[in-house]
């Protein structure tokens, strides 16, 4: 399946050094808006699966395409009702479910804009910060939970009595509150239909908040033309989809733009099925989405590098979960983070042996920003880290930053900006208009475009050694994953002003553990056969770099979880390399003072 042979790309230098990249073919045609697509499979196989989930009695319960267009009507007209707009919209706190995707597609349907947020703005601590300024953001006029009493705390402390509550489960005095079932089972009204047929390409469709490096929520507009144009150069990219209705199995946040944009909406403009994984790549709940995984063979598949490991060490051991899972499989996405060698090499051979002449593996570069869909690749390649190339629509440009190039994107899937917040906006475009990625690429092949580029770090997380030498992080933190084969899943590289580079690095527990053969973390990391693990990865690693700004030469393992109310990782899994530097300033200084668990590398024979 090597989609990309007919790709044409071209490159134009400019005098000042900055180059220019988009594909020759033109983006086609999309949809006004999303919802245009569910009614149209509505009308044209109304019977078909669109979403399924697990009940209460954990079997699955599905919805098909034509009950789910009665809900949407029914939800825009009772969310119309209680005067609901772009000034007053839906705020969603509720995890991945049936009831969570129809109110968004319900306020979407009569042109009311939703934002989604993860459940822990308001279950972790007691800490309101983040829902406060979200709340200062958008104004909602509703919120909408599945179960009341989890929420309530942060919900009144937070959002004043006029603010509507809507909930499967649950109830309270303070404010008024609304049965999602009440909601199901409002009239559809010329009301409804003459605010779908109002919905355009400017129309507001959501607003998914992202923090960055700063740790302070922002909303990113989403607009309909944002997620339609999207999906356009989705299709042109993948376009296998095009041969049979996708079938997906995810887990991931709808909270998140890889989630909550590129996949969910591929099911509906696909006219696919949409599996909601109640698993994650967690020791804890991993099994769920093993569970799922034996019951449903999706056709695409996504997770993050740390969620493929523990899927390969279950596929490994059980012949029939890799028959069920690659039986109709087109291809393997990883993102959130950089995949490994050895776990590349892992699945490639079980693909392989599955599947003739093996799947395509591929990865993305996209923003919360652009819609998220910006470089892709959709062939085999040797070897994980390649971002691809911009899509059909997507204009690249390529700026010098000392020695590195930053990455600037244009394309009809690109963010109007942040709601209310004119110089954040002002500041995020150049002169041209351009969007600023704040990442750095660099030619996989140089100066050949079509052989795609790889990611070389967030320019927000690059720093200087003491000798002036730049570090470009993200690249690093790849290679000493790489380099400790699946002992760690990331790390967090320190040295900012400093002679040498340090780390922390995120255990991978699973593999940490079946070493020692002991379940306490601090029994675990003190066992002499995983540290000389640890230390002999951390050394093959100062082997193979060249260059001070290349090698990391000792690290500490962190024996505490990441927190996600500080910033350090996301819901999804990601990690913040600021975050973690300033939560964790104590363990950073004792890298460099002598810490009783310092793992160092033998540098002996480093480049």
């Amino acid at each position: 399946m090597d989609q990309d042979q007919t790709v044409r790309l071209r490159l134009d230098t400019r005098p000042d050094g900055a180059m220019v990249i988009r594909q020759e073919a033109d983006l086609p045609g999309y949809a006004r808006c999303v919802t245009e697509r569910f009614l149209h499979w509505a009308a044209v196989d109304p019977d078909r699966i669109w979403m399924a989930e697990r009940g209460t009695d954990g079997e699955w319960v599905r919805l098909s395409y034509g009950e789910g267009a009665r809900a949407i009507r029914a939800i825009g007209a009772a969310l119309l009702g209680l005067g609901l707009s772009v000034g007053r919209p839906l705020l969603i706190l509720s995890g991945n479910s049936i009831a969570h995707a129809l109110m968004a597609l319900g306020a979407q349907h009569v042109g009311i804009p939703s934002a989604a947020l993860a459940p822990a703005y308001a279950l972790t601590g007691e800490d309101r910060g983040k829902l406060l300024a979200v709340a200062d953001q958008l104004t909602p006029g509703a919120v909408f939970v599945d179960h009341a009493a989890r929420f309530l705390p942060a919900i009144d402390a937070v959002f004043g009595a006029d603010v509507v509550l809507i909930c499967q489960t649950g109830d309270t005095a303070a404010r008024a509150v609304l049965r999602y079932d009440s909601l199901l089972a409002t009239p559809s009204s010329p009301a409804v239909d003459a605010a779908h047929a109002a919905v355009g390409p400017d129309t507001v469709a959501k607003f998914l908040f992202t923090s960055g490096t700063t740790g302070s929520p922002k909303a990113v507009i989403q607009t309909q033309q944002m997620l339609c144009a999207n999906q356009a150069m989705v299709a042109a990219a993948y376009r296998f989809l095009a041969d049979e209705p996708p079938v997906l199995v995810d887990w991931a946040p709808w909270n998140h733009t890889a989630s909550g944009n590129k996949v969910f909406n591929m099911a509906i403009f696909q006219g696919g099925t949409y599996y909601i994984d109640d698993g994650r790549p967690t020791p804890q709940d991993i099994g769920r989405t093993l569970r799922n995984l034996r019951e449903v063979a999706p056709t695409w598949y996504f997770n993050v590098p740390i969620g493929f490991q523990f899927l390969l060490d279950a596929m490994e051991a059980d012949a029939a979960l890799a028959a069920t899972f690659f039986s109709r499989l087109r291809m393997l996405m990883y993102a959130g983070a950089g995949m490994s060698q050895s776990v590349w090499d892992r699945l490639t051979a079980l693909a392989a042996r599955r599947v003739p002449g093996g799947v395509p593996i591929v990865s993305a570069l996209g923003a919360t920003e652009t819609g998220p869909f910006t470089l892709y690749y959709s062939d085999k390649k040797d070897s994980p880290g390649n971002i691809g190339f911009p899509a059909v629509g997507v204009t690249l440009k390529l700026v010098p930053q000392d020695d590195r190039l930053e990455a600037r994107v244009k394309s009809p899937s690109i963010t109007p900006g942040y709601w209310r917040n004119a110089a954040l906006t002002a500041d995020a475009f150049d002169e041209e208009g351009y969007y600023k990625l704040g990442d750095a690429l660099r030619f996989a092949v140089p100066g050949d475009p079509a052989a795609g580029f790889l990611f070389d770090g967030r320019l927000a997380e690059n720093f200087k050694l003491a000798t002036g030498t730049w570090v470009a992080v993200g690249a690093l933190r790849a290679a000493v994953v790489n380099a400790m084969g699946g002992l760690v899943s990331d790390a967090v590289i320190a040295g900012e002003n400093r002679d040498d580079l340090r780390a922390l690095l995120v255990p991978n527990w699973g593999r940490l553990r079946e070493i020692a053969g002991a379940d306490d973390p601090a029994q675990v990391l003190a066992h002499a056969a995983v540290r000389a693990a640890l230390t002999e990865g951390l050394s093959d690693h100062a082997r193979r770099a060249t260059g001070s700004a290349a090698r990391v030469v000792a690290a500490i393992v962190l024996s505490q979880p990441l927190r996600f109310e500080t910033g350090e990782v996301t819901d999804k899994g990601s990690v913040n390399q600021r975050a973690v530097l300033r939560e964790r300033a104590d363990l950073v200084a004792a890298l460099w003072a002598g810490h009783p668990d310092l793992i160092l590398a033998d540098r002996k024979t480093g480049g």
